[in-house]
């Protein structure tokens, strides 16, 4: 006898499905939960879900997995996991996220392996991935076990997922262990006000090592976006994060093997005298950069990301001529706009982003310098400095550089100077490149020779010795013996970059296993 003929003449199979559906995704780890979190104003995954995905667009997958444990197969719908497909802005996305009604959302085998399938699935349809975060961590006792702990480690798929789709991660509630893994995979990472980000909970920290320690001040917004520089973006409410992943990904292609977007706006390609206006022709005068990258770029186009971690350098996407860029510029409101170690890791990560999915990248240079002194050597300035070098010797997206004012030292290479690969290289007349500051350079080496002369005579001297340094650092000097391109005048610089892009819109794009930076480690 079947099942169906055990239920009786009545039973129909299609009215059982659709009233099994309703009640797991309705009711979810239990009906009193759910109406107790929307009465506190308290989202559930489902309703982060519909708030990222276009209206009506969800069709989940895996909708009546539950626990591998014969005790709680019956109150755990999903096994702490809801995801599914979806749409973005009319593009087809896979999302997944943690359920905090059933077990706080905490991983085990079942919701593990249907979060990978999802993964897997989004990797095979060239998707982008995206995960909302708010676990409890590792469910005990299922992962007590060696079978256990295997089936919620890390999956290869995503361990070497080589950037070939792009992964989101939106932080939502406390989020320890497998969610945190999730998101320092992702490309970008959004985290609400209130929430925590970290690998563990500060009861374990207790337990463990007797250290006393709050939510916010273990991985808060704040902690994340200032001092670790673990998240890409901090907001203060759930809307924003939706807005958030929304926008990033409208920038991006859907996959590596895709063409990133171009919309339909076009530059004003008349000269735009504002523009020098914005920067003081002083070299020790600050200004903000961020302003002028939303003047240079398509009106309101300009999306900051990390702009509370080394505000030195402003990292972001934006757009000209409609084309989707990177931009990798040089802060002087901030420390004077210098490279310490905290700005290296930063422009690191935009190019492997840009690099994995081909979006060309602006570098606006003024730079005094890499940051010199105990505290950065410590912190490995010295390697740091290099990996930077490095990644962006191994690029393989389109760089373009403006040098706007001044780049000495290490730092004009860095920031894509001469003899990296930059496929445009252009100075504002005004600029000074050379080794240092002239006014630095003979405070350094030539102060010997101020001590046996008056102090008239000693301001004399220094001030023909910063001189002649400076007759040698314009950036007529450079272009003379074609270290640059070409010397622009500064109303002309959206011209001449949207040139460029127009003329590289025609290049030819190596496949993704030839973009060696989609390979390097999440930074």
């Amino acid at each position: 006898m079947t099942n169906n003929e055990a239920k009786g003449e009545n039973f129909d199979p299609v009215a059982d499905l659709h009233q099994r559906q309703r009640q797991v995704r309705q009711d979810m780890g239990g009906a009193a939960k759910v109406a107790k979190m929307r009465a506190d104003g308290v989202p559930t995954i489902r309703d982060h879900i519909d708030g990222i995905l276009d209206e009506g667009s969800f069709r989940e997958i895996g909708t009546f997995s539950r626990s591998m444990r014969l005790e709680d197969r019956s109150n755990t719908p999903g096994d702490g996991k809801v995801g599914g497909e979806g749409m973005i802005n009319g593009k087809p996305v896979a999302i997944a996220g943690d359920d905090i009604t059933v077990k706080k959302g905490s991983s085990a085998i079942v919701g593990s392996r249907r979060i990978g399938r999802l993964y897997d699935r989004a990797l095979e349809r060239g998707m982008p991935y995206v995960y909302v975060g708010e676990t409890g961590g590792g469910r005990i006792p299922d992962l007590i076990g060696a079978e256990g702990i295997a089936d919620v480690a890390p999956t290869l798929s995503v361990s070497r997922r080589r950037r070939q789709i792009p992964m989101a991660t939106a932080i939502v509630g406390q989020s320890f262990g497998g969610s945190s893994f999730q998101s320092a995979f992702s490309d970008f990472v959004v985290q609400v006000r209130g929430s925590v980000l970290a690998v563990t909970s500060p009861r374990v920290f207790e337990i463990a090592t007797g250290e006393v320690i709050g939510f916010e001040e273990l991985g808060g917004v704040d902690v994340h976006s200032r001092i670790t520089g673990q998240i890409d973006l901090g907001v203060e409410t759930f809307d924003e994060a939706y807005e958030a992943i929304q926008r990033w990904l409208s920038y991006l292609p859907q996959n590596a093997w895709s063409v990133s977007p171009r919309l339909d706006s076009r530059a004003d390609m008349t000269p735009d005298h504002s523009l020098a206006g914005l920067i003081p022709s002083k070299r020790t005068r600050g200004y903000d950069m961020r302003r002028f990258c939303s003047t240079l770029f398509d009106a309101g186009s300009f999306m900051e990301l990390q702009p509370g971690y080394a505000r030195n350098l402003t990292t972001g996407l934006g757009r000209l001529d409609g084309f989707s860029v990177g931009v990798i510029a040089n802060n002087p409101m901030f420390n004077a706009g210098v490279l310490d170690p905290d700005a290296c890791r930063k422009a690191i990560r935009l190019m492997c982003l840009c690099d994995a999915f081909n979006l060309p990248v602006i570098f606006l240079m003024d730079v005094p310098g890499f940051m010199v002194g105990k505290a950065v050597e410590h912190n490995r300035i010295l390697s740091l400095a290099i990996r930077f070098v490095e990644a962006l010797s191994n690029m393989s997206t389109p760089t373009l550089t403006v040098t706007l004012r001044k780049g000495f030292g290490l730092a004009f290479p860095a920031m894509n100077g001469s003899g990296l690969g930059s496929s445009g290289l252009y100075s504002w007349p005004g600029a000074e490149i050379g080794f240092m500051d002239p006014e630095v350079g003979v405070n350094v080496a030539y102060s010997s020779r101020f001590t046996d002369l008056g102090v008239d005579e000693a301001e004399a001297e220094k001030n023909r010795l910063v001189e002649e340094i400076s007759n040698v650092t314009t950036p007529y000097e450079a272009a003379g013996t074609m270290r640059i391109d070409e010397v622009i005048d500064p109303a002309d610089t959206r011209i001449v970059l949207v040139e460029n892009l127009r003329q590289l819109d025609g290049r030819r794009i190596p496949p993704p296993e030839q973009r060696p930076l989609s390979y390097w480690p999440t930074v």
